[in-house]
């Protein structure tokens, strides 16, 4: 090199959408690491809004598209607030896969989805999106108020576990959530599984894209059993604090699934009501990757009578 300054070179990638150079420099691609088919068919409006701008975090927010010839009135549906996947490094509302998740759940449950966008590791997020006021859009849209879900995928779903036992600890009760849909939470720990010691090298989620994950998404000096990775974890606040119903999904060939399991035993143990639902045969990621497929429409109908059982405990829904 002229004058002797070597360029920076890549010393982490994570799927080819992330690169972190020698230099500390953190490189991102827009695009997503594999497609889905495109079934954005006018069944589902959606449009994007920005919840928090000084980081630049968005929001997609959808609705079922209301029927010609039938009226105004729109039918009191659930609030499913959805954290897409990607190991708190990539991923994005805007991807393909979380779009056509959340296309399949405003549809099929039906109901309101809020995708959001949040702070990835390392470095400060971007983000984009209108101004568009989200309080409105539920308005409009028929939001009831009395069947508000949180879920996620992967990393989005140890989020909405951590919303899940910071709301109970807390005693936050201005926000009533009917319950939390864990979809392949990516719960770790630093004891090796038997699932994790079992699982193949080209899974999607190996042992070794994982250890890619933690050390670019973990404090420095922080070990798989930090509480964002291991609810179970030395340092953890514990499973008592869990509040509303939880239905944790697995799949049956998931690196990740003992923890998984131990954490549902965990749960059932600290008294909370929590219901496990396992897909046999199927890896970390199945229901983000291929959306559209027949298993994946099962994870929709489970997590669909969550929400049924939550309408008729609490005898809301109808139309306004």
């Amino acid at each position: 090199m002229a004058g002797g300054t070597e360029a920076p070179r890549v010393v982490e990638d994570c799927r080819g959408v992330l690169q972190v150079l020698s230099d500390g420099t953190t490189v991102r691609s827009a695009a997503a690491p594999y497609t889905v088919e495109d079934r954005d068919d006018g069944r589902v409006e959606w449009r994007d809004a920005v919840y928090h701008a000084a980081h630049g975090l968005g929001v997609r927010m959808y609705r079922p598209a209301r029927r010609e010839g039938k009226g105004k009135a729109r039918l009191r549906l659930p609030v499913l607030a959805y954290f897409h996947g990607g190991g708190f490094c990539i991923g994005s509302r805007a991807w393909p896969s979380v779009h056509a998740c959340c296309l399949r759940f405003a549809h099929e449950l039906p109901a309101l989805v809020l995708s959001f966008d949040y702070r990835l590791a390392p470095g400060p997020a971007d983000g984009s999106g209108s101004d568009e006021d989200v309080q409105s859009w539920l308005a409009d849209s028929g939001a009831d108020p009395g069947r508000l879900f949180v879920s996620g995928d992967s990393a989005g779903a140890n989020i909405a576990h951590h919303m899940a036992a910071r709301f109970g600890a807390a005693g936050l009760d201005l926000v009533k959530i009917a319950g939390y849909v864990l979809i392949m939470p990516a719960f770790t720990s630093e004891a090796p599984t038997q699932s994790e010691l079992g699982s193949r090298g080209s899974a999607f989620l190996s042992r070794d894209v994982a250890e890619r994950y933690n050390r670019l998404a973990l404090p420095a000096g922080a070990n798989k059993d930090y509480p964002l990775m291991n609810p179970l974890g030395p340092d953890s606040m514990g499973l008592g604090p869990v509040g509303g119903r939880v239905l944790v999904v697995v799949g049956g060939d998931d690196m990740l699934k003992d923890n998984q399991v131990r954490y549902v035993d965990g749960m059932k143990a600290a008294g909370n009501d929590v219901e496990l639902a396992v897909f046999a045969g199927k890896e970390h990621g199945f229901f983000s990757r291929d959306p559209w497929s027949e298993t994946s429409g099962e994870v929709v109908r489970v997590v669909g009578r969550l929400g049924r059982d939550a309408a008729d405990s609490t005898g809301v829904g109808g139309q306004d």
